[in-house]
């Protein structure tokens, strides 16, 4: 993904034959706010040796004189994994249509002691003090997830730094990993080369082994080319998450024209591949999303709807102060409820906390049995994509587990056990813990869009997106309900819901290629 003369660039990649992996090519799109998008020919397809197998991830780098160079790994007719490069053919078009590979591919092919299948995905170049670009390819050797790090001045040379950017053992081989910088202090994005006193990194990696994206904060080294954890507990792949549902291979990118960085994920089916054949297509990418650095807790990233989503608000529905009892269920008057954009927050009794008594039960969303668990101070929150009848629900919703020393722990979860009553669906519970600080409501943002639900909770510490497949809950027979399944506390939820307009996404105006 890039900013370029204007519009938005994504780069994807596609199955132009079938709705399954594979024949992998380089779609692309444009779109000036990142919700209306505007179809392109293909970018790249798979026409020479060293791509034959597959034109896979790549990255984007602006150069100094705002032109656009692209690294990106190709799978070659021997299937190694070799890295490419490759530019527009025309840097005065902002549409950026046709593409040119460099006469000398491939520029890297994986290093000694890197297997052919494991060397693959270089992020976005960055500049070092001493002017040279610096990339970063994900491997492994043996169980050890890595990082190699690369220097060049042209991005044709390359020199390969001794030791790797990180290594965590037990994780396995890092697919797509990124790196970018965070600020400390503001409240905006940086450009990847950025760094400084007042700058965070950010590692983050795809684990082909568990198909989840980690990241973790810590501090980078440039003489070296290392970065180091600020908590090895929460180390890259044992740690956090971007997303606790189904989100992978995501990606950021530097907007220099809002001054923000920019995550794409790519959210893919959980129906079965027969159900994908049928329908003809599988996957989408999920609302672009703003990251920052949480000042609060200094560990955890905050995502965040890009703020553009906001120009499908349609009509919008406020219910302030609304008391849920324990045990039941409160219809939220919003019309049909596919497509909704909702901003909640939730207070549960004080009373009901304080009295209630603590356990040395541990509590986790997956291992539960989701909403119909009830325990003294939740579940709590909404059923969205729910019928009249809730034989059809997503859940999106807190649990709070009150420890034998009194303490207070915080879940989200998402249950899709009920969400369809079709058996050929995934119905596994999401969820993880989410950071209350002291003094903060439970705060709640919920995107749903018929079989898409994304979910951030207290202002994007954890986010879970949920891919459902309702039979019954569809349309104007979709619904929207509050629900507080704890045994002994109330809750009182305010809420403001927008209904949404759909993004209208096309072809470009009288392009004959892509129609």
């Amino acid at each position: 993904p890039l900013f370029y003369k204007g519009w938005y660039h994504f780069f994807y990649q596609y199955n132009p034959h079938a709705a399954v992996w594979g024949d992998i090519v380089w779609g692309h799109a444009v779109s000036k706010d990142l919700i209306h998008w505007l179809h392109l020919p293909l970018a790249m397809v798979a026409d020479q040796w060293y791509d034959k197998n597959g034109v896979w991830t790549g990255s984007a780098t602006i150069l100094a004189d705002g032109k656009v160079v692209m690294l990106y790994t190709g799978s070659t007719t021997e299937n190694v994994q070799v890295q490419n490069l490759a530019y527009p053919a025309d840097h005065s078009d902002p549409l950026l249509i046709n593409w040119v590979k460099y006469s000398g591919n491939p520029v890297l092919v994986p290093p000694p002691g890197i297997l052919d299948k494991d060397f693959r995905d270089p992020t976005t170049a960055w500049l070092t003090s001493e002017g040279k670009w610096r990339i970063t390819i994900g491997s492994k050797i043996n169980k050890t997830g890595i990082a190699l790090v690369y220097d060049t001045k042209d991005f044709i040379n390359y020199e390969l730094l001794d030791g790797v950017l990180h290594a965590v053992p037990g994780t396995g081989m890092w697919e797509c990993v990124d790196f970018f910088p965070v600020s400390k202090t503001e409240e905006n994005g940086l450009d990847t080369s950025v760094n400084g006193p007042s700058v965070k990194h950010v590692v983050k990696a795809s684990l082909d082994d568990d198909r989840h994206d980690y990241y973790s904060i810590g501090t980078y080294h440039e003489k070296n080319g290392t970065w180091v954890p600020d908590e090895p507990k929460i180390d890259v792949g044992i740690g956090l998450r971007y997303d606790y549902g189904i989100y992978y291979a995501a990606k950021t990118f530097y907007d220099q024209n809002k001054n923000r960085r920019v995550l794409w994920g790519w959210i893919g089916e959980s129906d079965s591949e027969a159900a994908d054949m049928q329908k003809g297509w599988a996957s989408v990418q999920s609302i672009p999303r703003t990251i920052l650095f949480d000042k609060k807790t200094g560990t955890h990233l905050l995502q965040w709807p890009v703020e553009e989503i906001e120009s499908l608000r349609l009509k919008s529905y406020e219910f302030n102060q609304v008391k849920v009892q324990a045990g039941s269920v409160v219809p939220l008057d919003v019309g049909p409820a596919t497509q909704l954009d909702i901003i909640a927050e939730f207070e549960m009794d004080k009373e009901a906390l304080e009295k209630t008594t603590g356990s040395n039960v541990t509590f986790s969303c997956s291992s539960s049995g989701g909403t119909i668990d009830r325990g003294a101070l939740g579940p709590f929150g909404l059923l969205v994509l729910a019928d009249d009848s809730l034989s059809e629900q997503t859940p999106v919703y807190f649990y709070i587990a009150k420890g034998s020393d009194g303490k207070l722990k915080t879940f989200f979860c998402n249950d899709q056990s009920r969400s369809s009553v079709a058996s050929d669906v995934n119905k596994q519970i999401y969820g993880n813990l989410v950071p209350v600080l002291e003094g903060e409501k439970l705060s709640l943002r919920v995107l749903v869009d018929h079989s898409i639900v994304e979910s951030f909770a207290q202002g994007g510490r954890t986010v879970i997106t949920s891919r459902v497949y309702p039979t019954k809950a569809i349309y104007g027979a979709a619904k929207l309900f509050l629900f507080n399944n704890a045994t002994e506390a109330s809750v009182s939820a305010s809420l403001r819901i927008w209904q949404m307009n759909s993004a209208f996404i096309r072809p470009y105006p009288n392009n004959k290629e892509s129609q």
